[in-house]
């Protein structure tokens, strides 16, 4: 039986990117977004022509009464549950200065980024360590962001929910390890995708002036590839750690 990925956000970009490196790696995929739509098509045929039998889930991770629908569904799919990829996430609707943060706001952010991902954590992994089946590694990788280290004065509640991820990756793997569960942290730097599109031509500029030392911006598919070496295996006394996928980023320069 082939291991089993949940990745959450996973019809475009970032997502995309990891269920079909994880795809490439062997693993069949259970991927979930908030609606099954022209991207989820292609996401689950592209991972379909690797090899993998995948599945989509509808949801809403920000709502906690489904938490137990995706865990079920990933099972339903793959009879186990080896993989949970946070992924899913948002930045603010609107930058502006951190004065004029909004309680609206910042509760947006916070349900998606950090509370939902929080949980789905929780749930996913009290029905893992329930189950004893199987030898394939087993682990959560949570997708945070530069952000989690680089504070960005025009988005300070994306920042501040990026931050606190990387505590839950770090007491995750204390509480997991003797499970032989891992937790991981990716933090991606700049990244092509629909987020970033909008700032194209800023960060073309910073990117050519070398805003990172490799200038160029990222792929999904780096973060994807990053993703499935952890979820593979070719780390295994490694936990609680967090892996830069930045072009370094997040190196201090004198």
């Amino acid at each position: 039986m082939k291991p089993l990925a949940l990745v959450t956000g996973g019809n475009r970009g970032i997502g995309r990117g990891i269920v079909l490196a994880l795809a490439q790696r062997g693993f069949d995929v259970a991927f979930v977004d908030l609606a099954e739509t022209d991207d989820s098509a292609v996401t689950r045929q592209e991972a379909e022509r690797l090899g993998a039998r995948a599945a989509f889930v509808a949801a809403d991770i920000a709502d906690l009464g489904q938490h137990s629908r995706i865990v079920d569904a990933a099972y339903a799919h793959g009879g186990r549950l080896d993989l949970l990829v946070n992924n899913a996430g948002i930045s603010v609707a609107r930058r502006g200065d951190v004065l004029d943060v909004t309680p609206e706001s910042f509760d947006r952010v916070m349900a998606v980024n950090l509370r939902g991902t929080f949980f789905l954590s929780q749930a996913a992994a009290r029905r893992v360590l329930a189950d004893a089946s199987g030898t394939q590694p087993r682990a959560i990788v949570t997708i945070s962001s530069a952000n989690a280290v680089m504070a960005s004065v025009d988005r300070a509640e994306y920042c501040l929910s990026k931050a606190a991820l990387s505590m839950l990756v770090r007491i995750l793997a204390l509480r997991l390890a003797d499970a032989g569960i891992a937790s991981w942290e990716i933090r991606p730097g700049i990244i092509r995708t629909e987020m970033t599109r909008v700032a194209t031509e800023k960060y073309d500029r910073l990117i050519g002036e070398g805003l990172s030392p490799m200038r160029r911006w990222g792929e999904p598919d780096d973060i994807g590839r990053a993703v499935a070496a952890l979820a593979a295996g070719d780390f295994p006394f490694v936990t609680g750690e967090a892996i830069h996928v930045d072009g370094g980023l997040h190196i201090r320069r004198l």
